[in-house]
């Protein structure tokens, strides 16, 4: 996909920044339980993770905090919010992937009962996992939420969303232009780390990936 004018940079609006921060951990991530659009709580160390990551994140000085209303998105959120003293605005647009049935099963479930629609999703081709909403349905619905709240952004601004891997992965694509088919490019965010676009003369542009803490596995890319 090229990029379009909406993800192209305004007149007098270059130099924003957008922050794409994963939420912490879950019990479900430990699991490699694909949540999705199911309301997981943080477990004790995801809320760890989200103050740790906020005390960093608020050095940015960010101007704005939008997040996903699912809980584990919203409580790391809060945990910025409680620091920098900015009202969180709650989107349900910036939810995770819908996956249907796969949904509540583990990895090695989805591979067992889908195996041959997990590997055709592998290979790039678009498949309604679990027959929920496809990766490019989900950048419809959150990449204009994301580019919204932006261009409210002061020159130089700074917003941070709060979402979930899949989302990021897709939003991050769609603003860099890139077709569909390279999204899988794009590594997965660890628990409560991200990514940040810095806005340029020509667009948006990926400046880092996967920031916050040393390497960790990456538990639960999708949810």
């Amino acid at each position: 996909m090229s990029t379009t004018p909406d993800s192209a940079a305004k007149p007098g609006k270059t130099g924003r920044k957008i922050v794409l921060w994963r939420h912490g951990q879950t019990s479900w991530n430990l699991e490699r339980r694909f949540q999705g659009s199911t309301d997981i709580e943080l477990t004790e160390a995801g809320v760890a993770q989200a103050r740790r990551a906020a005390r960093l994140l608020a050095s940015l000085k960010p101007d704005a905090i939008v997040a996903s209303d699912l809980r584990r998105a919203s409580a790391t959120a809060a945990e910025l919010a409680a620091i920098t003293g900015l009202t969180v605005a709650h989107d349900e647009a910036l939810r995770e992937t819908y996956a249907g049935e796969w949904q509540g099963l583990t990895h090695d479930e989805i591979l067992e009962k889908y195996g041959d629609q997990y590997a055709a999703w592998k290979r790039g081709e678009a498949v309604r996992r679990g027959g929920g909403e496809l990766e490019t349905e989900v950048a419809d619905r959150a990449a204009p939420v994301v580019l919204e709240h932006a261009d409210r952004l002061p020159p130089g601004g700074t917003l941070v969303v709060v979402s979930h891997g899949g989302t990021i992965r897709t939003t991050i694509g769609r603003l860099l232009g890139l077709d569909s088919y390279n999204w899988e490019g794009l590594g997965g965010l660890s628990n409560c780390c991200w990514s940040v676009l810095g806005e340029g003369a020509r667009g948006w542009r990926l400046m880092e990936h996967n920031a916050g803490t040393l390497p960790e596995p990456v538990l639960g890319d999708d949810d």
